[in-house]
């Protein structure tokens, strides 16, 4: 629908400032902790404290285009109450969008297959049990050398990373190195992901050897020694890793040539979710202070980077995700909403 590059002109301008609006708003009863789009941007999923599983579609262009258009619920076309034993901290998509996957603080993953002709979650529910504290992140990968379709999952308890093979739906693999919960995970490319956590440490891993190929200590605003990864992120050319914290800040780190690029802070609280945009003009970044905020890359990154506030919900912004296609925005809150931001009538 918009052009990354051409949708994000009026950032650089003072006379036309941003104005994203919410499209679409989904209430909850509890606190919503992650959304997900779909592959092909038709759909989304949203997961809750309350256990609830959801999936909404995506609104039409007439919608996200009108001028005076008003925030309403969304379609929901899929629900499931008490789809985990407790709250929903993640879900993700396969690559193809046959299958979603959701963690929980009961301990357990859930795999599911989708038809999207039929729009409707089918099959037998799987259910793994082998992690021993909450699940905080997970998501797919493909094995292209043994044609699997994985799955990378982390979280706290034993602070172990596991992976899955989806056609035998067992984890064979796991991995050790952690010493603090594991809160993000992030993969760019087949067989390649990133881990962030509590140690303040950032694991770059590779699923054909089984230990750590990298470990990186991003320096943060406040302290040399760093602070709890929240969040990490790769770009889609493997060239620029970036991470959130729990002191508000976020660094940008080459990872080809090994060294950290900036630290900046876009936000006065925790940063809970960072996103490169599909093709890395900006940066995507939520947190605790209640606000989404969009940062632009386009310029020399050691310098000040231009960011502005794309919005905001009334209690902490716990994820934040773009649409695969189109300049928009899915955001989940501690105000027991999720909501969709775009930019009407450009």
């Amino acid at each position: 629908m918009l052009a990354e590059k051409g949708s994000y002109q009026n950032m650089k301008s003072s006379k036309t400032p941003l104005c994203f609006i919410a499209i679409n708003t989904l209430s909850d009863v509890q606190a919503i902790r992650c959304a997900e789009f779909h592959p092909d941007g038709k759909i989304y999923a949203v997961g809750s404290n309350s256990k609830t599983l959801r999936i909404c579609l995506y609104p039409p262009p007439c919608e996200i285009t009108s001028k005076n258009h008003t925030s309403h619920q969304p379609t929901v076309i899929f629900k499931r109450t008490k789809h985990h034993k407790g709250s929903i901290y993640c879900t993700a998509w396969s690559k193809d969008g046959k299958y979603i996957a959701t963690g929980s603080n009961d301990k357990t993953i859930k795999i599911m297959q989708y038809s999207t002709e039929n729009r409707q979650l089918e099959g037998r529910e799987i259910e793994l049990t082998m992690h021993d504290g909450t699940v905080r992140d997970l998501c797919f990968v493909e094995d292209n050398c043994n044609e699997k379709r994985l799955l990378i999952s982390g979280g706290a308890g034993s602070c172990k990373i596991f992976i899955t093979d989806c056609a035998a739906l067992t984890p064979f693999q796991n991995f050790a190195g952690h010493s603090g919960h594991i809160y993000s995970i992030y993969s760019w490319e087949n067989n390649s992901f990133v881990s962030g956590s509590q140690d303040k440490t950032v694991r770059f891993w590779d699923i054909r050897i089984n230990e750590s190929t990298n470990t990186v200590l991003p320096v943060t605003y406040y302290d040399s020694m760093g602070s709890p990864v929240t969040s990490v992120c790769v770009d889609p050319t493997g060239r620029l890793l970036v991470t959130g914290h729990e002191d508000s800040s976020c660094v940008l780190y080459d990872i080809r040539k090994n060294r950290q690029i900036q630290c900046f802070q876009p936000h006065t609280a925790d940063i809970r979710s960072i996103r490169f945009s599909p093709s890395a003009y900006y940066l995507l970044t939520c947190g605790y202070d209640n606000k989404i905020v969009l940062t632009d890359l386009q310029g020399n990154l050691t310098l000040s980077l231009p960011s502005v506030v794309a919005g905001e919900h009334s209690d902490k912004v716990i994820s934040a995700r773009w649409h695969p296609n189109d300049f928009s925005i899915l955001s989940t809150s501690a105000d027991k909403t999720a909501k969709l931001w775009a930019i009407p009538n450009i």
